[in-house]
């Protein structure tokens, strides 16, 4: 008890956790041994026709599903065979592969039995991580199949996906078997997106007779409810006329009346689709005062510069800002009082081309004399805003807040301790997860455990400048763009990347070199500027993007207006913006 009493009141004995990760490693591995030479199994799981020798006390361990079955006094816990249906007898096995091995193998024609035997049997890693997996394989060929699966099981963050892939693809999409093929509820949750990309509203009309005629006798009925959903508002008169008197409208009287008592008493969106679109990279001008944003995509030559009276008459270096799986753009902006720091957050609303201010926070000073010494950090990950502190004086740790947008509250998140100081590192958002990312060290962070875990580091980088995520990839490079690598999240494995394009700019005379990577239609690109001229404060900028194939970087002969820009972030932000709600020059 003595002890006890002095180890509460002595401030100076601390308690810090180690974990053995080799340990952790080996005692899997050796349960996975016992499991290969059928050694102390007490269990037969008979799925299909196939049998599957197993222990109870690892998968109890593993599952709540099997640790109920064990425990709670079911038939099945006094049973040497068990009998499970409603599985397939490979999808077992990779189910079993996993909780003997950790490993979990996942490819498109089995993530969606893989993510059924995970919901059933509780394994919450594996659901996730199929989920996470179909979301990032939307394209064309499966997007309605996914989208299927994934309302059926209320997968949001994969039906989030299919519906921005429908969204962005809908003028071309709408002829498809695919969309033929859609229910009523599914059409009607389309076409009420202001996120359509269509450039006039009758394209939507267009949509629906297709999607009505494809099975006329068992969808009239059906158009009455879809009707409100197109937004007369946005067409002609003539146009209007013109769909009140289509064969299908009239054949229906109900429609009629619809149609009539949408404009007389206006109730209609008043909202215009998104339009045509365009990703584009993000930048902020780095003169004090300023509120303007760079609006830029070197593939098509596009700049696109705006100013901003809402955003605070702050530096833009005291910001943050990130894009979201959701294409909501945020930027953190911070103020230093006396004592704490005040952090208000701020979205941009595309339509009326404008920042409103959604959440203000205080905080007591943080790491350091001043949130100027730091490195700010604004990211995303499942609809929940990640705001990250990391000091680059010495002491090698890093705070993390995160922000949930429906409660509208900041809560405090495990906080990351390197062994290693470091000034330059970068932090990105991949998947389920948040990767930090240093020269000698890797930390995955876990949002459902709040955790940090070690990872393998890149190890011949002297810094890592800047990263970004593409896909289940991590691309990173250093600050004098002498060598790019490409993490592997899956395998937690590096490589390098061949080519770079250090020699192909001026090399002569630079200085202040700072660079950028970003992701601009899933490709690689790297922004640099450059001041070549000690007498005049003038910057340079180039654009590069690789070509994987070729192993090469390629010059885009981008024209940047002569301003000076910052990045606010490990990387350059990228939103998909409609061209015709950006007022600027």
């Amino acid at each position: 008890m003595a002890a006890t009493e002095t180890e509460r009141n002595d401030s100076t004995i601390r308690t810090r956790s180690y974990q053995n990760e080799s340990y952790l490693h080996g005692f899997l591995g050796a349960v996975g041994d016992l499991q290969k030479e059928r050694a102390f199994q007490d269990v037969v799981f008979e799925v299909g026709n196939q049998q599957f020798p197993c222990h109870r006390l690892v998968l109890s361990a593993a599952s709540p599903y099997f640790r109920a079955m064990f425990t709670s006094g079911m038939v099945e816990s006094r049973q040497k065979t068990v009998v499970l249906q409603g599985l397939d007898a490979g999808i077992f096995k990779e189910i079993l592969s996993y909780i003997y091995s950790g490993t979990l193998h996942v490819s498109l024609d089995k993530v969606q039995p893989l993510y059924q035997a995970a919901d059933l049997l509780q394994l919450d890693y594996v659901r996730d991580t199929c989920s996470s997996y179909m979301a990032m394989n939307v394209e064309r060929a499966n997007c309605v199949d996914l989208y299927n699966f994934a309302d059926a099981f209320c997968i949001d963050i994969v039906i989030r996906k299919c519906l921005q892939w429908i969204d962005r693809n809908f003028a071309e999409f709408s002829f498809s078997d695919d969309f033929f093929s859609l229910s009523v509820h599914q059409l009607t949750e389309i076409i009420s997106h202001d996120e359509l990309n269509v450039t006039e509203e009758i394209t939507v009309w267009e949509a629906v007779v297709r999607w009505v005629q494809h099975s006329r006798e068992g969808r009239l009925h059906h158009l009455p409810n879809i009707l409100p959903y197109i937004r007369f508002n946005r067409l002609t008169s003539d146009l209007t006329k013109a769909i009140s008197e289509h064969p299908l409208v009239r054949e229906d009287p109900e429609s009629c009346d619809v149609i009539r008592n949408l404009i007389r008493k206006r109730k209609f969106n008043p909202v215009p689709r998104l339009g045509i679109t365009m990703e584009m990279v993000l930048l902020s001008n780095v003169d004090v005062g300023s509120n303007e944003i760079l609006f830029m995509n070197p593939q098509e030559g596009k700049y696109i510069s705006c100013g901003y009276d809402e955003l605070p008459d702050t530096s833009p270096l005291t910001r943050a800002m990130t894009v979201t799986s959701d294409n909501d753009i945020y930027i953190l902006d911070t103020k230093e009082l006396k004592n704490k720091n005040v952090l208000s957050l701020f979205r941009y609303y595309h339509a009326e081309n404008v920042w409103e201010h959604v959440s203000r926070f205080t905080m007591s000073r943080g790491p350091g004399d001043s949130l100027k010494s730091c490195y700010q950090l604004l990211l995303e990950m499942d609809r929940i805003l990640y705001y990250i502190i990391a000091d680059r004086h010495g002491t090698g740790l890093a705070w993390m807040r995160k922000y949930n947008q429906h409660t509208d509250r900041w809560q405090e998140c495990s906080q990351l301790q390197l062994d290693d100081t470091a000034y330059f590192f970068s932090v990105v958002s991949c998947g389920p997860h948040l990767y930090f990312l240093t020269s000698t060290e890797v930390h995955r962070y876990n949002p459902g455990q709040d955790q940090w875990m070690k990872r393998t580091p890149p190890i011949i980088m002297d810094e890592v400048c800047t990263a970004v995520a593409i896909g289940t990839e991590v691309f990173c490079t250093d600050h004098d763009f002498t060598k790019t690598m490409l993490y592997d999240t899956k395998s937690d494995c590096w490589q390098k990347l061949q080519g770079w394009p250090r020699s192909l700019f001026p090399s002569h005379n630079v200085m202040d070199l700072y660079l950028s990577l970003f992701a601009l239609d899933n490709q690689l690109h790297i922004l640099l500027s450059y001041n070549s001229d000690f007498e005049k404060e003038e910057d340079h900028y180039l654009v590069y993007v690789y070509d994987r194939a070729a192993g090469a970087w390629q010059d885009l002969k981008s024209t940047l207006p002569g301003k000076t820009y910052i990045v606010q972030a490990s990387h350059c932000s990228v939103a998909r913006i409609s061209l015709p709600y950006l007022k600027g020059e």
